[in-house]
C-alpha cells in the first residue's frame, strides 16, 4: 500500500533506548528531514542491559541520555519515557492507557512500532518486550486513542479522542512487510543516531558494514536500483 500522504505529525513507540536507532532510524530521518515533527515514546529505561555491573538507576539514566542524544541526532525534539519496567513489558491496560494519552497529546497522523508478531527468520530481534509494546500500540490506535469512552480518566486531562490512520510495524514477519523507505542519503545519519548509544553498541564499523549489506538486502527485494539502502515495514491502514 501506499503511505498516506498528508503526515505533519508522527509517533514512534519502542520498549527500549536504541530500538528506534537499530530498526527504524533511517526512516525517522527521511520524515524529519521532510518537516515531519517526530516524537519518540520510549515504554521503557532499559535498565536490564548490560553485564550486572552497572545498577539500574544508573544504567536507566545513561540509557536515556544515550536516547535523548541519539534523537537530537535525527531532529527529533520530543522524548517521553514511560518507565514501565525493561523485561517485563506486558500489553496491560496501563501501558495501553499510557500510551493512549501520548497519543492524544502528540495527536500524529502516524504511528510506527514494533510488530506484535515473531519475525521467525530473526528471532533474536523479537524480543517479548517489543511484542508487548506492538501489541499495546495497536490497541492504543485502535480503538482505545479514538474512544472518546476508553480511559475516560484521560479527558477530565482535556486529551480528546484522537484517531491515526496509519500505523507502521517494524521488524514482523517477512511475508507482511509491504512498504521500503529508501534510506542511502541518510545511512550515515542514522548510524551517528545508533552510535549515540555508547553502552549497547561497539564503536568499530563491523555494524556499520552489516547493516548496510543488509539495507542493500532489503532494498533489492523491493526492486531499488543497485547500490540503495532500505528499511522496510508493514504499512497499515487504520482509519
Amino acid at each position: 500500500m501506499s503511505p498516506v500522504e498528508e503526515v505533519r505529525r508522527a509517533l514512534v513507540v519502542t520498549a527500549h533506548p536504541d530500538d528506534v536507532d537499530f530498526g527504524a532510524s533511517g526512516t525517522v530521518a527521511s520524515w524529519t528531514s521532510a518537516g515531519i515533527e517526530v516524537t519518540y515514546c520510549i515504554c521503557t529505561s532499559g535498565e536490564s542491559a548490560g553485564d550486572g555491573t552497572v545498577g539500574a538507576t544508573e544504567m536507566a539514566a545513561t540509557r536515556q541520555a544515550e536516547q535523548r542524544a541519539a534523537a537530537a541526532v535525527l531532529d527529533v525534539a520530543d522524548v517521553v519515557f514511560l518507565d514501565h519496567p525493561d523485561g517485563a513489558v506486558e500489553p496491560t491496560l496501563a501501558l495501553r492507557r499510557d500510551i493512549t494519552r501520548v497519543i492524544r497529546t502528540v495527536r500524529p497522523h502516524r504511528v510506527l512500532t514494533w510488530s506484535p508478531e515473531i519475525n521467525w527468520d530473526h528471532v533474536a530481534t523479537t524480543h517479548p518486550d517489543h511484542r508487548a509494546v506492538g501489541a499495546a500500540t495497536f490497541a492504543a490506535v485502535y480503538p482505545d486513542a479514538r474512544n472518546p469512552n476508553a480511559h475516560p480518566e484521560l479527558l477530565t486531562d482535556g486529551l480528546t479522542a484522537w484517531t491515526v490512520p496509519e500505523l507502521w510495524l517494524a521488524d514482523g514477519p517477512a511475508p507482511l512487510r509491504n512498504h521500503a523507505v529508501d534510506v542511502t542519503d541518510v545511512f550515515d545519519l542514522r548510524m551517528a543516531a545508533l552510535h549515540s548509544h555508547v553502552s549497547q553498541v561497539s564503536a568499530s564499523t563491523e555494524l556499520d558494514d552489516g547493516m548496510r549489506a543488509r539495507f542493500a538486502e532489503i532494498a533489492a527485494k523491493h526492486g531499488l536500483p543497485a547500490g540503495r539502502l532500505a528499511e522496510e515495514f508493514q504499512v497499515v491502514n487504520t482509519s
